[in-house]
């Protein structure tokens, strides 16, 4: 009587343990059990009574993966140990998150009850999280039951022992010993050749054997074994998939735990990502899925979703449009200078010589060009030629003017009528001015060399002379050759006055492109590029492109000569205060803020950096 009471309460209790998966599987089914998707506090309460026990489970194959508890670290991105997931209740559906130096970090918490949990379960929880337009996937999570683990590494145990089991050594495949007992009974003096360290070739052993070495080998081996060895050889991976119906994951994956004992599971879950020019807010979801042998059992659907509401500094920007003050002149001038190349003692053009046809073409595009901007009219274009320091002064004055009255004319071809009378031509016989600027500039000359000849070009009142003195240094040649053939050039002198202009000077204003470009650098969280052009302004919006860049001591630096009646300029001046540790200051300049504009309070409770000081003026009952 007593055994079949035994049998019947043992019996009752396989049953009821049998049950268990059954019922919780119509729990979930049936939605009576989800699981929780929240927003964090901004710190977690450690509990004394955790009612979840993690333990590390790592593989034990030699090439297979190590499996333990971790987390992506938010700001290294890499995979960190974490033994206890602390559980934390709370089920806000939105938060504010701040972006900064172009980057937003959001964090929310995975909840995963009790009654979801068993040993040979699987969960896999897919986060999704849309921006704008995009629906991106994040790494998963993965919350395996000690049994199912356990499973997964009998799979891999019984796949290294297939692997074990492939033969790599050749004789196992042949009957040795018969082919020894072969060999002895019908050739001993061949079977003798056993232990004899002599090398015998084929040909040799053929005629001992009376067959050659690899039919013998082929007869005593055991074909059967050699098909079974290749089919394994090719069939690896069909049989890793057969033993390991669920491989273990370790890339791309954000935390593979393994529960070994029952209990509520929750997990904070932090991504740190790259934001969007315009963004506003993001929407976290997730996507679920149930496993048992590695088949899905049971999809879980998550109709709830997070929303991340996205603070920036640049939304703080002043958009206002910047001008800035121009005087404009009503006189305009201009030049341009190109290299004519003239044979010696010409003043005809010739287009082959040298680099002239391109030369005259770029003259020619920028006639054209001031000739197409109608807001200036020509007063006159004056044509100067120069020539080399040989020869005598009088003659070089003579050639430049006919050189100069040369290109005038061939210029005139191709300007309009109305500029034809406007056309000057004028001369500088010797450009001792640019002699000495090209010879103080070589790089060749020796510095005594340049040393003495500057001092025979200081006597600009006598040409002749001057260059008579250089005609007897030694590196006259060299000047000749490489300094002289620059002096030959001609000169483009455009004088202009702008249309319907009739002051000489007028003072107005334009738009600053360059500053307004800045403020749109900031505004696409390209801060970098602000910095860079708004550095120079020293006002409001240089400091918040300091601050948002991260140099805190810059903007400090700016807004110290900053009006401090500014609100705007109070705020920032308190965010970077804290920023640097200054709560008491930081505290100061918030209060005077919310004097002149009391709404930035509500901008306060966006910025991470301003918890502190809130904290502290609540602290205090302000």
């Amino acid at each position: 009587m007593c055994s079949d009471y035994k049998i019947i309460l043992i019996a009752s209790v396989l049953l009821i343990i049998s049950c268990t998966p059954y019922r919780k599987m119509q729990k979930i089914r049936h939605g009576q059990v989800n699981i929780g998707l929240s927003v964090p506090e901004d710190k977690i309460e450690e509990r004394q009574d955790d009612s979840v026990v993690i333990d590390s489970i790592r593989g034990t194959l030699t090439d297979g993966p190590i499996i333990m508890n971790a987390i992506r670290d938010s700001e290294t991105g890499e995979m960190v140990a974490s033994d206890v997931i602390v559980a934390s209740r709370v089920t806000a559906r939105f938060r504010n998150v701040a972006e900064r130096d172009g980057y937003v970090s959001i964090g929310f918490d995975v909840t995963v009850p009790e009654a979801m949990s068993e040993s040979r379960w699987r969960l896999k929880i897919s986060p999704q999280m849309r921006i704008q337009e995009d629906t991106l996937a994040l790494d998963p999570v993965y919350i395996t039951g000690l049994g199912y683990r356990e499973q997964q590494l009998r799979g891999y145990q019984r796949y290294r022992n297939f692997l074990s089991s492939i033969l790599t050594d050749t004789t196992d495949l042949v009957r040795v010993r018969q082919l020894e007992v072969f060999l002895q009974r019908y050739f001993p003096e061949t079977y003798s050749m056993k232990n004899d360290t002599s090398l015998v070739s084929e040909p040799m052993a053929e005629n001992l054997f009376g067959v050659t070495q690899k039919e013998a080998l082929g007869h005593y081996t055991m074909q059967w074994k050699v098909r079974r060895n290749e089919w394994k050889k090719n069939n690896k991976e069909r049989m890793f998939r057969r033993y390991v119906k669920d491989p273990i994951v370790t890339e791309g994956v954000m935390l593979d735990t393994v529960l070994v004992s029952a209990g509520t599971f929750v997990y904070r879950y932090v991504h740190t990502f790259k934001s969007r020019p315009g963004l506003k807010k993001v929407l976290l979801t997730l996507d679920g899925r149930l496993y048992e042998k590695g088949e899905c059992i049971a999809t879980l659907p998550f109709p709830d979703e997070l929303t991340f509401y996205i603070s920036t500094l640049s939304t703080l920007a002043d958009m206002r449009p910047k001008y800035r003050m121009l005087v404009l002149e009503r006189k305009v001038y201009d030049n341009t200078k190109a290299l004519i190349d003239f044979k010696q003692g010409s003043d005809c053009i010739d287009t082959t010589l040298g680099d002239n046809a391109s030369e005259l073409r770029r003259i020619r595009k920028c006639i054209d060009d001031v000739v197409a901007r109608e807001e200036y009219i020509l007063d006159s274009l004056v044509v100067i030629a120069s020539c080399s320091l040989e020869g005598t002064y009088e003659h070089n004055r003579r050639l430049a003017l006919a050189r100069s009255d040369a290109v005038r004319r061939y210029i005139g071809q191709f300007v309009p009528d109305d500029w034809k009378d406007s056309l000057k031509s004028s001369a500088l016989p010797e450009n001792w001015e640019q002699f000495r600027l090209l010879v103080k500039n070589d790089t060749v000359l020796k510095q005594e060399s340049i040393k003495k000849i500057l001092r025979f070009a200081e006597d600009v009142g006598r040409p002749d002379e001057s260059e008579r003195k250089l005609s007897k240094l030694p590196e006259y040649r060299y000047l000749r050759e490489k300094i002289y053939p620059k002096l030959r050039s001609v000169s483009f002198d455009f004088h202009l006055h702008r249309a319907g202009m009739v002051k000489d000077t007028v003072h107005t204003t334009e738009l600053d492109t360059v500053y307004m470009a800045g403020v749109q650098a900031m505004k696409d969280m390209d801060y970098k590029k602000a910095v860079s052009i708004l550095r120079s302004y020293d006002d409001y919006n240089s400091a918040l492109a300091f601050m948002s860049a991260g140099y805190n001591h810059s903007a400090l630096d700016v807004m110290g000569r900053l009006d401090d009646r500014d609100p705007k300029v109070c705020y920032l001046m308190a965010l970077v205060l804290s920023r640097l540790e200054r709560y008491e200051e930081a505290m100061k300049y918030f209060e005077l803020c919310l004097i002149y504009d009391p709404y930035m309070e509500y901008r306060a409770n966006l910025d991470p950096e301003m918890a502190e000081v809130i904290r502290l003026r609540n602290k205090r009952g302000i």
